[in-house]
């Protein structure tokens, strides 16, 4: 069951289980992007995005719920024609934070919860390690 205690590495969730996968299909996305440094844009995206295969009856999040996700990725822009490119991204991503519908804000504003500031660095310094200990070059400092 989806708000089953579960329990991964000694850490307890909720969720999904570990292992499990989803495929979305993404419609009517928009992409906006300001370049702001030779080497650096900043990136905003909105979509809708739908199960490609329907949900089991009576399982996952309840109705507007919200889930506040970090994401590190690599994306490949492929140039198809003037005005079109293929876009592939391929990453990770982290729960920083959740809100049920009846809650006043996200879980890492509850007292007795890590903060939003200190979720983010704890990702980017653990990935930096992960990075760091790979012998090689990898995309990114994960396995996926």
């Amino acid at each position: 069951m989806y708000n089953t205690l579960k329990k991964h590495n000694g850490q307890v969730y909720t969720g999904m289980k570990i292992g499990a996968s989803h495929y979305w299909n993404y419609s009517d996305s928009k992409w906006y992007e300001i370049k702001k440094a030779p080497d650096r844009w900043q990136i905003k995206f909105n979509a809708i995005k739908t199960r490609a295969h329907s949900a089991p009856m009576n399982t996952g999040a309840g109705i507007k719920t919200q889930f506040h996700w970090y994401i590190i990725a690599d994306q490949i822009a492929t140039k198809l024609d003037a005005n079109s490119y293929m876009t592939s991204m391929k990453g990770v991503k982290f729960k920083v934070g959740h809100k049920r519908p009846y809650w006043r804000t996200f879980s890492y504003e509850y007292p007795n919860q890590i903060g939003y500031k200190e979720r983010i660095i704890n990702i980017l310094e653990d990935a930096i390690r992960r990075l760091k200990a790979e012998k090689g070059y990898y995309p990114l400092p994960y396995n996926i």
